[in-house]
């Protein structure tokens, strides 16, 4: 994570504080370009409070955990995405804070409790994911422990607070600002985490071969494959004996027909721990085997090579992972190794191939482009 790097200085403005928080942010997570305002409200409220062993969801680059470290008695910062836990433990280290992170897709699964939950949901969350995570953190909170949920109407507020008057044994408006509206929630005594978020099969067929694939909402094209991934699986060739990589691999639509089509070596890689969570079903829902692996871009494989390696790289993302995604591609790629890559036919990503020596396009669809590119 080296690409389109920046910086935040937090100050503050309460007694105890620090003079200045510092944050290194990147392309690639929520607001990299200024402090979110419900993470702020967080921090405001929260800092006088009695937090005891604390837990962020959803972390991005941990401000609300790294600030409040000083005030908790631990702090677990947690995110779906490995370049977040990367910023995070780098911000933690650069704070001199005591705060660890991990990298999970099932809040519910952590092997320990808290007494204090913080959470302010993306703009992009779906609400049942954010219902999911906010019914899976009160799950691992203690009897009585709180959750302090900031969001706005756009990040789900009405629905989230609906629920939680339903659910928590107590739940209160604390402030307010900007539009974000800060809620303390109580845990019940007894709590079983309802399912927000149910597992979903789609069954595609590509050249008469049908996988069988695991989705979950908040992933890209959870619905059904997309058509920019049909016409690069429709366009590329994949060879007995090669060692392919799924780079960016989602719930693993790639790699599975590659493992299906090829007597091959699959690998699959994604930065987000629900999407390869996903790719491990789908694989063995359609009988294929391969080794799923979790990182930001390339890093989960850097000390392998490949014959081929597939690629619909996320375009939304920013420049930055781009740029390091596909550098990172040329660099496993083995001798002779092509990187087929699929992208929307209005994106010129010319400047991003730049490194490799060939670039040739294979195939135009309606709305998407594949293109070959070799040293």
């Amino acid at each position: 994570m080296t690409s389109a790097s920046r910086e935040l200085v937090l100050e503050s403005r309460v007694p105890g504080a620090r003079p200045t928080y510092r944050f290194d942010t990147a392309d690639g997570v929520c607001s990299k370009r200024s402090f979110r305002t419900a993470e702020l409200l967080l921090l405001e409220s929260l800092w006088d409070a009695d937090l005891g062993r604390l837990l962020t969801l959803e972390s991005n680059y941990g401000v609300v955990g790294i600030v409040l470290a000083d005030r908790a008695s631990s702090v677990r910062m947690v995110e779906s995405s490995a370049r977040a836990v990367r910023l995070c433990d780098r911000n933690a280290r650069r704070n001199s804070v005591d705060a660890t992170t991990a990298l999970v897709a099932d809040i519910s699964a952590l092997d320990e409790s808290f007494d204090t939950v913080a959470y302010a949901p993306k703009p992009y969350t779906p609400i049942s994911v954010g219902m999911q995570r906010i019914a899976d953190s009160l799950s691992v909170l203690r009897p009585g422990g709180s959750l302090y949920l900031a969001a706005s109407k756009q990040t789900g507020l009405t629905r989230y607070e609906d629920w939680l008057h339903q659910t928590a044994a107590s739940v209160e408006r604390l402030s307010e600002r900007d539009g974000v509206a800060l809620l303390e929630a109580t845990r019940p005594g007894s709590f079983d985490p309802p399912s927000h978020v149910s597992p979903r099969s789609i069954r595609p067929e590509i050249d008469e071969t049908t996988l069988s694939l695991v989705t979950v909402p908040g992933l890209f094209s959870a619905s059904g494959l997309d058509d920019g991934t049909r016409l690069l699986l429709e366009t590329t060739s994949i060879e007995d004996d090669e060692t392919v990589l799924d780079l960016c691999c989602g719930y693993g639509a790639i790699g599975t027909y590659a493992g299906r089509v090829a007597d091959c070596e699959v690998w699959l890689s994604d930065d987000d721990r629900v999407a390869t969570t996903c790719a491990e079903e789908s694989l063995q829902a359609s009988g294929v085997d391969g080794t799923v692996v979790t990182a930001d871009c390339v890093a989960g494989v850097a000390d392998r090579t490949f014959d081929r390696v597939l690629c619909n790289p996320p375009t939304h993302a920013g420049a930055g992972v781009l740029s390091e995604l596909l550098d990172g591609a040329r660099d496993v790629l083995a001798p002779g190794g092509e990187l087929a890559i699929v992208h929307h036919r209005e994106l010129d990503l010319r400047d991003h191939l730049s490194r490799f020596d060939a670039i040739e396009r294979l195939r135009t669809g309606a709305d998407h482009v594949v293109l070959s590119a070799t040293d």
